[in-house]
């Protein structure tokens, strides 16, 4: 594929919401407000920031700086930073190749609890059991998959401007009108008030330096780095655009739908539980099994609930056209596919793929890697070592090998470039080590050895 028949995103507007996406997800919404809530709300909050317009900020400049330079996936543009590095690229893509299938099972259950709260079956799905029993079905579970992956199918057929743009045009805006809407929701509830002030008032005595590394991994997790998306992004991003205040613009929309997810949840769960910050949980327990209940306890509960799912199904499909995207343009460009046959081909394989963990829970629950579950084993090894380890070497290899100049040369190619001595230092000496701390602090959480 010739670097001058590369699609692009129409403008600012296109990229910036389309990458946005890619970093709202469902860690903002099942993950940022247990953290928050857990490390002295308002405390973790500005230490997330910090980092986000810092550390995410240095390798989220790079990896979009990489791709609009090179015009290519990220194997290619590895390769064409230098031509031993393209196994880096190989990671990345990887890394977006085992998180789509399983990503794609969870957003077949939200697609299922979307359908049976705008159905009046609140009150089952707020059971103890009703999730549970769910996912340890064989068959329907897989189906809602399917559906899942086909609407990402269907939006990616449509290219980049036809496709990922317009549905990001479309899905943003009602993503964060939806959020504020469920956020101010929360306020009304009688006991949300405590929830609030826990949530957003600093309270160090419940930091620590676990609240610091816990912070970093939310971060690094949310931006999508690390799994090609930033470089496939970036390679279909016009040259007049400033990538730096582009940057600060998707920290913008990542960091405030978390704030607001936390704001929603956090004080419905108070309010719920009567003041009792214990039952505020992360994961799939808080989404599937914890909200429902709280749901159930509100006026008009069934209407609310429904909402709820469809703004998270907005945000897991934003995500997943862009993690689809990654693995799409590298096929393309590696091997000289059409673009639909491309979008053919990796859609039915994410649907083969994410059969195994969906049945994980179910039919194959004898079945665990390292004593855990399938899912769980997708999850550990490409958010856990592949992607903290790809930005490490991304890192070290723009730092040290090729040295910062050929960044740097793209960022000032469409204007100043005000953080240049910040971006030098962080890419260089902070970021190689609080990647490999994220990655080695995650594993000793994933096997119960610390507690984040």
């Amino acid at each position: 594929m010739e670097n001058r028949k590369r699609s692009q995103f129409s403008g600012k507007l296109g990229f910036v919401l389309a990458a946005a996406g890619s970093a709202v997800g469902l860690g903002n919404i099942w993950r940022f407000p247990y953290y928050a809530a857990k490390y002295g709300g308002g405390a973790f909050i500005l230490v997330y920031i910090i980092l986000a317009v810092t550390f995410g900020y240095t390798l989220m400049t790079t990896e979009i700086a990489i791709g609009r330079k090179t015009r290519l996936s990220p194997i290619g543009a590895y390769k064409k930073l230098n031509s031993r590095s393209a196994f880096i690229g190989v990671f990345a893509v990887v890394v977006a190749a085992i998180i789509t299938p399983y990503y794609s099972v969870i957003g077949g259950w939200v697609i299922k609890y979307l359908a049976v709260f705008a159905t009046g079956g609140m009150t089952e799905a707020a059971t103890d059991t009703f999730f549970s029993n769910y996912i340890s079905t064989s068959a329907e579970p897989i189906i809602w998959m399917g559906l899942f992956i086909l609407i990402g199918a269907v939006i990616l057929f449509g290219g980049v401007k036809g496709g990922i743009e317009r549905a990001s045009k479309i899905l943003m805006p009602v993503l964060v009108l939806l959020t504020v809407f469920l956020a101010g929701y929360s306020f009304t509830l009688p006991g949300a008030l405590d929830g609030f002030k826990y949530l957003l008032i600093p309270d160090f005595s419940r930091f620590s330096i676990m609240g610091v590394v816990a912070a970093m991994g939310q971060m690094f997790y949310s931006m999508s780095l690390g799994m090609a998306i930033m470089v496939t992004y970036g390679s279909y991003m016009k040259k007049d655009e400033n990538i730096e205040k582009c940057v600060g613009q998707i920290e913008i929309f990542d960091t405030g739908i978390a704030i607001l997810a936390a704001m929603m949840i956090v004080p419905a769960v108070f309010a719920f539980s009567g003041g009792d910050p214990s039952a505020l949980n992360a994961g799939p327990g808080l989404m599937f099994i914890t909200l429902p209940k709280v749901f159930a306890s509100m006026p008009m509960g069934g209407a609310i609930g429904a909402i709820f799912f469809a703004l998270v199904l907005f945000a897991a499909l934003t995500s997943v056209i862009s993690l689809m995207e990654a693995i799409i343009s590298a096929v393309c460009d590696q091997f000289k596919l059409p673009r639909k046959n491309a979008v053919f081909m990796v859609a039915l394989l994410c649907f083969v793929v994410g059969m195994a963990p969906s049945l994980g829970f179910g039919l194959w629950d004898s079945v665990q890697i390292f004593g855990l579950q399938i899912l769980d084993f997708m999850d550990f090894a490409s958010n856990y070592i592949l992607m903290p380890l790809g930005s490490c070497l991304t890192c070290v290899l723009v730092g040290w090998i090729i040295k910062p100049d050929f960044v740097l040369s793209e960022l000032k190619s469409s204007g100043e470039f005000k953080r240049e001595k910040l971006y030098i230092f962080m890419l260089k000496y902070i970021a190689p080590v609080f990647t490999i701390a994220i990655m080695i602090a995650y594993i000793l959480d994933t096997f119960k050895i610390i507690k984040l």
